[in-house]
């Protein structure tokens, strides 16, 4: 069996289909679903049931995911300490952001990067998946939690603060937030702190819009449908908002980095670690 036979194996039985396994391998959907009868018949074994609700392990291939796995853990050892030993300053970086951070706070520095590395083409993924350093789905990833695989090299970059932020055409808010209309985080979301902190110090206000998007947030806050906790970079950028004190500032949250030790050596990678260094000395 051949590596890229493994890495169609594998994508389909965690992606559950030949549509989302075909956009992690970067395939057709119709290449996957030849590939994949090609590999069935060449072990011999069907590997996975269709079933309406997507493909599912078979016993046999069941069987087979262990060592697929172990197989993928060697190979991508292997790409990483390929990529890691070189020293020049020339080739891709792929970067994993939450939206907002990747527009209003990477952007500049991306931009600042770009003119000192111009050999360097930088590719920057933006939403809320957790991207896999060990399967070097991300070079470098920013992100609001600690990480915590095994293998990564980590550090926190800065704390973000958070502020309330209205239109400026909008009257004064009333205490207790009578009235007043929340552009807040989705149920997905709910255990923000800044949702807990809104219904703190606004335990009158309705929800006039939610999102799981921050810059989403910030356009509605913009639009006037209503007030909105934002990170100061995002809010600050909207001409239309202003700050709002109530005296106790939202939470604010720090932003970690983290990359895998077999990349430490990659000079454009210790480039940009240096520019944000610059950037972010705290």
């Amino acid at each position: 069996m051949e590596w890229s036979d493994v890495r169609i194996f594998l994508a389909i039985a965690r992606e559950g289909s030949l549509g989302a396994a075909a956009r992690r391998v970067g395939q057709t959907q119709p290449t996957m679903g030849r590939r994949l009868r090609a590999l069935e018949a060449a072990v011999g074994q069907t590997l996975f049931q269709r079933t309406p609700d997507g493909f599912v392990l078979t016993d046999e291939g069941n069987a087979v995911m262990a060592s697929a796995e172990r197989m993928e853990e060697e190979a991508l050892a292997f790409e990483r300490q390929l990529a890691g030993g070189g020293s020049a300053l020339g080739g891709s970086l792929r970067l994993a952001a939450s939206d907002w951070f990747g527009s209003y706070v990477l952007t500049p520095i991306l931009a600042e990067f770009a003119r000192r590395q111009p050999a360097v083409m930088v590719e920057l993924l933006t939403d809320t998946r957790l991207y896999s350093l060990a399967r070097r789905e991300a070079d470098l990833a920013f992100r609001i939690t600690p990480f915590d695989e095994p293998d990564v090299i980590a550090r926190r970059l800065l704390r973000m603060p958070y502020s309330l932020y209205m239109h400026r055409d909008q009257p004064r808010l009333r205490k207790g937030g009578r009235g007043v209309r929340l552009v807040t985080m989705n149920a997905a979301f709910g255990g923000m702190p800044d949702v807990a902190w809104l219904k703190k110090h606004l335990p009158e206000a309705t929800v006039a819009g939610t999102s799981n998007n921050r810059e989403v947030q910030a356009r509605l806050c913009a639009e006037g449908v209503g007030v909105a906790v934002l990170p100061t970079a995002l809010g600050d950028a909207f001409g239309e908002l202003q700050r709002i004190d109530l005296g106790d500032p939202p939470p604010s949250r720090d932003t970690w980095i983290g990359y895998h030790r077999d990349l430490k050596r990659l000079g454009r990678l210790r480039s940009l670690l240096e520019l944000l260094a610059e950037r972010f000395p705290g």
